[in-house]
């Protein structure tokens, strides 16, 4: 999707299209990359020198609703991405040094011959952290 695609489904679902929501899926689209709070805070203080960490997060907390971005934790952090725009099942391989994630289509459930019969699985996430080749 593009920018003005992501301004437009907040738009459509009743939020105000706001420059710093405008510039935060800018940077996300730019990076490529999980990103935390405060790199996205960081990124953008030239463009906004008043803005607060509080307004970035409540921001990423919409976009997380909206299904615009992913997330993970990684260090006890809650890191963003742009959501992928590959709509089905699938699961990344994270760089723990830059951030950014590679798809994988490999599922760890498909291993299960059947899902436990005391146990209703609603939702799993699979990622594996490592350094990406330009980290390594």
């Amino acid at each position: 999707m593009t920018v003005n695609e992501y301004m437009n489904q907040l738009k459509k679902r009743g939020y105000k299209k706001t420059d710093k929501r405008e510039e935060m899926i800018r940077i996300f689209e730019r990076e490529k990359r999980y990103l935390s709070a405060k790199e996205m805070l960081h990124s953008m203080q030239s463009t906004f020198p008043g803005l607060s960490l509080d307004t970035v997060y409540r921001n990423l907390s919409l976009f997380e609703q909206l299904d615009i971005v992913e997330t993970t934790d990684l260090n006890g952090e809650r890191i963003y991405r742009l959501n992928c725009s590959k709509g089905d099942h699938h699961h990344h391989l994270i760089c723990l040094s830059c951030g950014k994630s590679r798809l994988i289509d490999i599922c760890p459930l498909d291993a299960l011959s059947e899902p436990p019969s005391e146990f209703v699985i609603t939702d799993h996430k699979f990622e594996l952290y490592g350094y990406c080749k330009e980290c390594c």
